[in-house]
């Protein structure tokens, strides 16, 4: 299985982007997103860029990987690192969703 992180570009070039993630640094491939800037952040996998993120969502994958970590750790204590989904009726997809019914007047 491959997993996808997110890493902060600090540097570019061509087709390439140095990133950052902690004290990690890795050049990673860009072609698949084109040339970004400096301080965006992208999903990377196997030293490619996949996908441009914001922070946000960066941190949200962030998040998940360290609960991952900490449940192979076999620790159970994680409900903090999913704080946007406690609480939270799960939703379908739209394409799931029933179709909403028009009234007609008659």
């Amino acid at each position: 299985m491959c997993l996808g992180i997110p890493m902060k570009i600090i540097e570019t070039g061509f087709g390439f982007a140095i990133c950052q993630r902690g004290d990690e640094k890795r050049e990673i491939n860009t072609q698949l997103v084109g040339e970004q800037p400096e301080g965006t952040w992208l999903l990377t996998f196997l030293d490619a860029a996949r996908e441009v993120l914001t922070e946000e969502e960066a941190k949200k994958i962030d998040n998940a990987v360290k609960a991952l970590e900490l449940a192979l750790d076999g620790q159970t204590d994680f409900d903090h690192l999913f704080a946007d989904l406690i609480e939270r009726e799960p939703q379908l997809p739209a394409h799931l969703q029933p179709e909403k019914q028009t009234e007609t007047k008659g």
